[in-house]
């Protein structure tokens, strides 16, 4: 792995009403020296040192299963690694491949004009690359620290989040780059059979420490790189094929928190030292839609969310009950917190204020049972039968599906996380690590895990910077 130094220099960012010190991992960052043209001191743009080689790639076919399982046959342009900025302080990561399609089962394929998929490979906050990526959908997850070495294709099935893994050490299950594992498909290579151009990009993530043990790749390292990597897409425009103004962000678990973190915050200033410190392109960051699978996007309540929905269900990896006087008092938390946005229910539904107590009945009148009537409905008598024998929680009565909220979560999985899920009181979780600071490997970022700390942790405070 190839990393580089960061100058060190503090910066205050005022965010309404609170103040931090921008840092990544706790490394402070510089602001390139600049003029007013947008050149360095030197004269010279980023967007000069990142322009896109359109004729530096490889012709490869490849037989690819689109999203029903059919297997087509495509022929597309490979362009092996790239920066995609100008000072990365880690070359291994910060880096894109792009594979555009030529042809889909012999029919040519013109993708001047297609939608740009990022798909990104981003799992359990950890670096992921694509340096050694000779295809479409090779990027790799580095999960090694966790219980396993370097997965394929980065995204995490089924648990959601890092922290309260399966004993196989990846999050429920990885989407591999040559095919689908535990039942999740390659999103890489899916777009690309649909004729869309595919980029996808390597981030730093929060295992990465430098040779003073400092965790450069902590929050929040991934959505600047992400972003980087967006501004590298549109500085292209006319370069690179595809449609820079209809960017989509794809990603799983920890990589749609990322994706949709992206959409939310397109050209936030926010962001704007870390960019022009790692040399990204001078163009916009903002993307046309994210298509996230299983995001988590609010840790501030996660952990209170969770309680609400699992809070009395065994836990897969022991088959017992969590503390339930946390488990009430975080579900007492996402109470208030669900009172507070005054959630009203569809015009028409007959539901007034949405709360803790009867969100689960809205769930279930006006989504989850109509959606399994409508399957239900579509099937042939023997094949509903069938269904219904498999899964007796529901009863099919007049062509409705009627089922509890309990039936419906037993049969949906089991509690996959600790407790609290997010914020763990041992600073135990992906999420404590992946807001940790300079050579501190975890911090709390919730009040109520840093007042339960059992790490021995002085002062029982939220660091001040963790609201930036």
């Amino acid at each position: 792995m190839k990393h580089r130094s960061v100058n060190r220099r503090s910066v205050v960012i005022g965010l309404g009403a609170t103040a931090g010190v921008a840092a990544i991992g706790g490394i402070t960052l510089t602001a390139q020296a600049e003029n007013t043209d947008g050149t360095d001191s030197k004269g010279a743009s980023p967007n000069d040192a990142l322009a896109f080689d359109q004729d530096d790639y490889t012709e490869k076919t490849e037989s690819i299963a689109d999203a029903s399982g059919t297997e087509h046959s495509v022929t597309y342009r490979f362009f092996k690694a790239r920066s995609y900025v100008t000072s990365p302080s880690d070359s291994d990561h910060q880096s894109l491949v792009v594979s555009v399609p030529v042809k889909i089962d012999g029919m040519a394929v013109d993708p001047s004009h297609a939608p740009i998929v990022l798909a990104n490979a981003v799992g359990a906050y950890m670096p992921s690359t694509v340096a050694d990526a000779t295809g479409v959908g090779q990027a790799k997850l580095e999960m090694t620290g966790m219980g396993g070495g370097p997965m394929p294709g980065g995204t995490p099935a089924g648990g959601g989040m890092p922290s309260g893994m399966p004993s196989g050490g990846t999050d429920g299950g990885m989407a591999g780059g040559t095919g689908a594992i535990n039942g999740m498909v390659n999103l890489a290579k899916l777009a690309l059979a649909a004729g869309y151009v595919v980029v996808e990009p390597g981030t730093r993530g929060r295992s990465l420490t430098d040779s003073s043990g400092n965790h450069y790749g902590t929050a929040p390292a991934v959505i600047v790189d992400l972003k980087a990597a967006v501004r590298y897409i549109r500085a292209n425009k006319g370069r690179l094929p595809g449609n820079v103004e209809r960017v989509v962000s794809t990603g799983i678990s920890a990589g749609g928190a990322s994706s949709a973190l992206l959409g939310a915050s397109g050209d936030s200033k926010i962001y704007e030292t870390y960019l022009r410190e790692a040399g990204a392109a001078d163009a916009s960051d903002a993307i046309f839609a994210t298509g996230a699978w299983c995001p988590i996007t609010d840790l501030e309540h996660a952990d209170g969310a969770y309680e609400w929905n699992w809070g009395t269900l065994p836990t897969q990896t022991t088959g017992e009950s969590v503390d339930q006087s946390v488990s009430k008092e975080l579900r007492s938390q996402f109470a208030a917190y669900q009172a507070g946005l005054n959630l009203r229910g569809l015009r028409g539904s007959g539901f007034g204020k949405i709360t803790a107590r009867n969100y689960d009945d809205y769930l279930l009148e006006h989504y989850l049972q109509p959606a399994a009537a409508t399957y239900l409905a579509s099937l042939p008598d023997s094949e509903r039968a069938t269904y219904l024998a498999r899964n007796p929680f529901i009863t099919w009565k007049n062509g409705q599906a009627i089922f509890t909220w309990d039936g419906y979560l037993a049969h949906v999985a089991q509690r996959k996380k600790t407790q609290p899920a997010f914020d763990a009181f041992d600073l135990s979780a992906g999420e404590n690590n992946e807001f940790g600071k300079a050579t501190t490997k975890a911090r709390h970022f919730t009040a109520y895990s840093a007042k339960n700390d059992t790490t021995g942790l002085t002062g029982k405070r939220v660091d001040s910077d963790i609201p930036e």
